[in-house]
């Protein structure tokens, strides 16, 4: 994992010359209070100011899309204080929830006859309280309070008072199955659950039917998981270095890219089916967890290396550089000069589909990869390249003033998304590393707790802010139709290693110098058994 973060948070647009997204550059990163104060979300300059109500809630409150979650100081304003709020360890300002004990913002979670915590409120909390305590932990906290406080335990409890309080216990349930799933694959998790759901259950015929209802969506959710997860252990395994099937396939009767598609648009679309696919498994506590920390205030030093479970996170993170090396085999693996031109072309086509799509992520992956030592220095191919419409690929995902260019498009692509009349409009892919390190130094520059040992809220209604946008992208529907011959190929086809890429490249455009010389013997040597 460290190695992982160091790679990750160490990534930007590679000059020529450079591997994918291992490249540090200072002038790119992303400053402790730039990082604070900087806005990357777009939704807070269309979502309406709220004012806060002062009364308690009798009614269920309305479950909005993440869109409208947040507002522009970086959470929903509808979050309603009680009196006992306004004294029981959670502190205001303007009436905005800045910090509270841990304790106080449990209680502030759970519901009770009177009161049902905002959907805003509930999101920033399960995303961030993992920082302080295990998810396992403050489910059984929650049970607590709702079974003990809520008196679900005494069968003669008032009757119309369990009407009252048990679809809102059921309420808050649903928000976690649904937006936290991946929590309840831990088995003290789901007993906990269960317990509280059986509790709910017996009361009412309408709530055993909701209960069940939220089992089976839960259930479903994990084994859909574990699928997708099996899918990807079989994809990795069978994964081989492309100089492998070389050497014993003629290069004659390999194929290549534009004999599996020959329409840049379609490739876009295809890479467009997996970037949303990969995008959609990656969990929002996945973002918190991969830099999760010891509280200084706990004790247990052992707990926090369960909660690093970022393997969706990390996934979508290697799929970037499979794309970013399979472009550099692509232009590196034909022999002759003008094929090599053509490929570069449609490469620079492809991610211009993938700028107009809206799908970032690909587009830097490819300039990445055309971006490689072994390709840029293919000079002789590159004069036979109108480069023009890469120029301005890559103005546009010029990584100074902190990618100002790239974030400008972004926020155009997100109007767009939220005006769409289309799902093909609504479709916005971020890059992915640069949204990581985004969150990566807003954690970074704030502290989780004030030094009266309150948590500090004000830090994580901005941390929601930025991954509940981030939920909204990844749940859109792919809107182009699916080419099974073209993702299994871009999914297994193998690639070349960094040294095959090089040795590739020399034996294209011999070396220019006596390093080169050197290093295309020695390549020579280890990986084809001559020199």
């Amino acid at each position: 994992m460290a190695k992982f973060l160091a790679e990750l948070l160490g990534c930007t647009l590679p000059s020529k010359g450079a591997s994918p997204m291992f490249e540090s550059k200072s002038h790119s990163r992303v400053g402790l209070k730039s990082s604070t104060k900087q806005k990357t979300t777009i939704f807070s300059a269309l979502a309406s100011e709220k004012s806060l109500s002062d009364c308690k809630k009798e009614s269920m409150p309305q479950t909005p899309p993440f869109s409208a979650m947040f507002d522009s100081s970086g959470y929903n304003r509808n979050l309603y204080q009680s009196a006992e709020d306004s004294c029981g360890g959670l502190y205001y300002h303007d009436n905005n929830l800045l910090s509270g004990s841990l304790e106080a913002l449990i209680q502030h979670l759970v519901p009770n006859v009177d009161y049902y915590p905002d959907r805003t409120y509930i999101f920033t909390f399960l995303l961030s309280s993992r920082l302080f305590m295990h998810p396992y932990e403050l489910m059984a906290k929650v049970c607590h309070l709702c079974v003990e406080h809520q008196q679900l335990s005494d069968p003669d409890s008032d009757k119309n008072q369990m009407r009252k309080i048990a679809p809102k216990i059921l309420q808050l349930l649903t928000e976690w199955t649904e937006t936290f799933p991946y929590d309840f694959r831990d088995e003290r998790m789901m007993r906990n659950l269960k317990d509280l759901a059986h509790r709910i259950a017996s009361g009412e015929e309408t709530y055993r039917k909701n209960v069940q209802q939220m089992m089976q969506c839960l259930i479903r959710k994990l084994a859909t998981l574990s699928q997708y997860e099996e899918v990807l252990a079989k994809i990795s395994s069978t994964s081989t270095d492309r100089l492998t099937v070389l050497k014993t396939k003629p290069q004659s009767i390999q194929r290549d890219i534009i004999t599996i598609c020959n329409d840049p648009y379609t490739l876009a679309q295809q890479l467009t089916h997996i970037e949303l696919e990969r995008l959609n498994y990656i969990g929002p506590e996945e973002f918190v967890q991969a830099f999760v920390q010891k509280d200084p205030l706990d004790n247990d030093k052992s707990c926090y290396s369960e909660r690093k479970k970022t393997r969706n996170l990390e996934a979508y993170v290697e799929w970037f550089n499979r794309l970013s090396y399979l472009v550099a085999t692509e232009i590196c693996m034909p022999v002759k000069k003008k094929h090599r031109a053509r490929m570069i072309e449609y490469f620079i086509d492809v991610a211009r589909e993938c700028f107009n799509i809206g799908n970032f992520n690909s587009l830097m992956a490819i300039i990445s990869g055309m971006n490689m030592s072994p390709v840029s220095r293919l000079k002789k191919t590159w004069a036979k390249v109108k480069t023009a419409k890469f120029d301005i690929l890559e103005h546009q995902m010029d990584p100074s003033s902190n990618f100002y260019n790239y974030r400008t498009a972004l926020r155009g692509a997100a109007q767009r998304s939220l005006t769409a009349h289309s799902s093909r409009e609504k479709i916005v892919i971020p890059f992915f590393s640069l949204l990581i390190k985004d969150i990566y130094f807003l954690n970074e520059g704030c502290a989780n707790r004030l030094p009266n040992g309150h948590v500090n809220f004000e830090k994580f209604w901005e941390l929601a802010k930025q991954v509940s946008e981030f939920m909204t992208w990844k749940q859109v529907e792919c809107p182009f139709e699916r080419d099974r011959k073209i993702l299994q190929y871009l999914l297994t086809v193998p690639v070349f290693s960094e040294d095959a890429l090089y040795l590739a490249s020399y034996e294209s455009e011999g070396p220019e110098n006596h390093i080169e010389k050197d290093r295309w013997k020695s390549l020579r040597s280890t990986l084809l058994g001559r020199v």
